[in-house]
């Protein structure tokens, strides 16, 4: 088994196809992101479009869109916005634009899924694009150039710029023992290798698209973040921390070593917007026009028997240990091997039954980091 210190670039996607344990089937709360986040986008195009005098030809760009319909659901909005505006300016009847939409993500990406969904994207146009929109796939890690010099006008990415490029590089094997992410628990070492890499490869991420985007050309970016400022605090539902409870009960039942959960360490950092901040202003090609924490509040129906495996109600618990299996799946079983994944989330399903029980806490929140740019 390899090492989960090696890149992720090679091997990292979310589950294809459209399974019981597939991306396509498990990514309702990503949907709910990107509807939060459309009237932030609407603004941002509309502006762009006047900073750059409604030009004929318009390049978009959808960074780690994954497999299934929320591919397409981010693009519609882009694309029926860009008509919109030109509409409301009367500009129709003189310019029609044609519109090129790139769709990245990594290698291993499910794209022949995703573009099932293509037809439903060309029916949800608006007729002025019929014939003058054009979709195609660039495969490769937005943590390198992806497109040619200042060729893009607008890119929009949810939910993936969190995920590193790697492990952290200063972390040690026994730094973070029997976790696999930060906790309040973790030495100060670990919080701060992981900033680190995040500092690495966000100032990265910023550079590339900063080759790519046109001056004037606006970036969105919605990712998982913490509104926190003590870097070891994680009260917000952390998923991360649900997946080392399952992991060592894995060790109690004697299906996984206790030194290959210590060994492993998830290629993940969510940073708060200070953190975010710094490093903008420390690249400095892009000027923030805003940045926004989201609260998601998780209430769910509760029992006086939460993990009573038998009940309809589990089938929910279980649901929400898929959506975290379709995430991660591509990660775990390189170090821990396929044969334990039924187990592992079925372990996962009795924990969040636990977690999000209002019975037993109040309820939790996850946290969103919704930022606005312009390209200097």
């Amino acid at each position: 088994m390899s090492s989960s210190r090696d890149s992720i670039m090679n091997t990292f996607s979310m589950n294809g196809g459209d399974g019981e344990n597939s991306y396509a089937n498990n990514s309702a709360h990503q949907k709910n992101v990107i509807y939060e986040t459309q009237l932030v986008m609407v603004e941002s195009i509309r502006e762009m479009l006047v900073d750059l005098g409604f030009p004929e030809y318009i390049k978009v760009a959808d960074l780690g869109c994954s497999s299934g319909p929320n591919t397409f659901l981010a693009m519609s909005g882009m694309v029926n916005t860009i008509i919109d505006a030109y509409q409301q300016k009367g500009r129709t009847n003189s310019v029609r634009p044609e519109i090129d939409c790139f769709l990245n993500d990594l290698s291993e990406n499910d794209f022949n899924t995703t573009f099932k969904w293509l037809p439903s994207f060309h029916d949800g146009l608006k007729s002025d694009l019929k014939g003058r929109c054009f979709v195609s796939v660039t495969p490769g890690s937005f943590y390198s150039r992806l497109f040619p010099r200042k060729s893009l006008h607008f890119v929009y990415s949810s939910y993936s710029v969190h995920w590193l490029s790697k492990v952290p590089r200063g972390l040690k094997e026994d730094d973070n023992k029997r976790s696999v992410y930060i906790n309040s628990s973790s030495p100060r070492n670990v919080y701060e290798s992981y900033l680190d890499q995040f500092q690495t490869d966000f100032s990265l991420f910023l550079r590339m698209r900063s080759e790519e985007i046109m001056p004037n050309g606006r970036m969105i970016l919605a990712f998982i973040g913490r509104n926190a400022s003590d870097p070891l605090f994680r009260d917000c539902f952390n998923p991360c921390q649900l997946l080392s409870d399952s992991l060592l009960d894995l060790v109690s039942e004697g299906l996984v070593k206790e030194s290959e959960v210590d060994a492993f360490n998830m290629p993940f950092y969510d940073p708060n917007e200070g953190e975010v901040k710094e490093v903008v202003e420390r690249e400095g090609s892009f000027e923030i026009n805003m940045i926004e924490t989201l609260e998601f509040v998780n209430h769910f129906p509760t029992s006086e028997n939460v993990v009573d495996e038998s009940s309809d109600q589990f089938k929910h618990w279980q649901k929400i240990a898929n959506g975290v299996r379709c995430i991660t799946e591509s990660i775990l079983v390189p170090h821990f091997g396929e044969a334990i994944m039924d187990r592992l989330f079925h372990r996962y399903a009795v924990h969040a039954a636990k977690h999000f029980t209002v019975s037993i806490r109040p309820p939790t929140t996850s946290v969103n980091l919704v930022v606005s740019f312009t390209r200097k």
